[in-house]
């Protein structure tokens, strides 16, 4: 079973999650919090898998709460929950650790699918919120410039890895594309994370937007 916590200061959009992710006979919901500070009681007594956090709660706000969960022994993956004009709170999210986005009002078929895959430790994107974010990147000279000098001292190798994770791909896909074990790659993304200070497969992700070395989403 996939042991999730949920995290929103509105009660009803906790039950709205609760109602969907309880339908999968793989997920459990083992638990909510309607701030940070609860949220970080909740992972510590309850050891979730996933945790699907909003951003802006009163108190502790999401933020905070992610750096919390990630400074934990074996912390849960953490997903951050958006809304559409949370752009800049999704670049702080991922900057804390978080491995992912979701848009609140995602499908239910969806939203179950994309549980399973940040349980896995994959990246996890809105595709919609995805786009807006990775559209405001690409349009930032400052970033776009800082990037490129970050990825300056890859491999080709490795750059081609950073544009998988731009993708969004899983470590079986990237070895299928580029034909090599899985085992190779993963060792080659942990070595590149710790290259460009990067935390997760997110941020590795979206530097490589920035840097233009990976194809924006479908529309």
């Amino acid at each position: 079973m996939i042991r999730v916590v949920v995290v929103d200061d509105e009660p009803m959009v906790c039950a709205h999650l609760r109602t969907i992710l309880g339908s999968a006979d793989d997920i459990e919901v083992v638990g909510q919090a309607g701030d940070g500070a609860e949220a970080v009681e909740a992972v510590v007594r309850l050891r979730p898998r996933v945790v699907l956090m909003d951003l802006r709660m009163p108190g502790v706000d999401g933020i905070a709460a992610i750096r919390r969960v990630n400074a934990l022994a074996d912390p849960p993956v953490v997903v951050a929950l958006t809304t559409f004009d949370d752009d800049a709170h999704v670049v702080r999210a991922l900057s804390a650790g978080a491995i992912g986005f979701l848009v609140k009002t995602t499908p239910a078929e969806d939203l179950v699918n994309l549980v399973r895959v940040a349980a896995d430790g994959h990246t996890v994107m809105s595709p919609v919120a995805a786009r807006r974010l990775l559209g405001a990147s690409a349009g930032d000279r400052v970033r776009a410039e800082d990037a490129r000098a970050r990825v300056r001292g890859l491999s080709v190798r490795e750059r081609e890895l950073l544009g998988c994770l731009g993708e969004g791909m899983s470590n079986a896909s990237i070895a299928a594309r580029l034909f090599l074990s899985e085992s190779t790659v993963k060792s080659y993304v942990s070595r590149m994370l710790a290259k460009l200070d990067c935390e997760n497969r997110t941020q590795a992700g979206l530097l490589a937007h920035e840097a233009g070395l990976a194809a924006p989403p479908p529309p």
